[in-house]
């Protein structure tokens, strides 16, 4: 079922056991999956996960920098007629968006999924449980020092759609100097 985006009902009759059944094997899969990798990755980063990353980063020559976010409309071969209008905007055929946080080591640890890709990046964001954990105040606690200045927030590295706010750092559009290149 997940290899193929298949529903149960549909393969019933090829590996011969009842849709009840195949949704059950399917439950069991995935709860065995969270329970055996849940703990070191998928979650959010703890207070050593995020000074690790501040560190790594900080080296790099971005100091306070936790990821690059980004979305990605995913094509959905098997998305049900009634919700096709919803999905499809973005590409040709329905898509869903994912929402990813990961950082130089490919370490995605943040991941939202299934919204409709009618939506662009800025309408994921708003509904995102990575800014609301920001707005809420909630967001892991950081302290980093740039140009003789103290921030408490930590950044991310962001293409052009994003809003202009503290916590998105966006490449230059045009960049004159090498400076500038080499950040871009």
């Amino acid at each position: 079922m997940l290899a193929y985006g298949m529903s149960a009902d549909s393969l019933d009759d090829y590996i011969r056991m009842g849709e009840s059944t195949i949704i059950e094997c399917l439950n069991h899969f995935v709860q065995a999956v969270v329970e055996v990798f849940g703990e070191e990755y998928l979650r959010a980063p703890n207070a050593q996960d995020t000074a690790r990353l501040m560190a790594v980063n900080s080296a790099r020559g971005f100091p306070g920098m936790l990821g690059s976010i980004d979305c990605m409309h995913w094509k959905w071969d098997k998305c049900p007629t009634a919700w096709r209008g919803a999905y499809t905007g973005h590409k040709d055929g329905p898509t869903m968006i994912l929402e990813a946080v990961a950082s130089k080591d490919l370490w995605i640890w943040h991941s939202f999924f299934g919204l409709p890709g009618s939506l662009n990046d800025v309408n994921v964001l708003r509904r995102s449980p990575l800014f609301q954990s920001l707005t809420c105040g909630t967001a892991p606690q950081v302290e980093y020092m740039v140009n003789g200045n103290k921030y408490t927030m930590g950044y991310y590295l962001a293409d052009g759609i994003y809003p202009a706010w503290a916590t998105f750092v966006k490449a230059f559009r045009s960049p004159q100097g090498n400076k500038k290149i080499n950040f871009t």
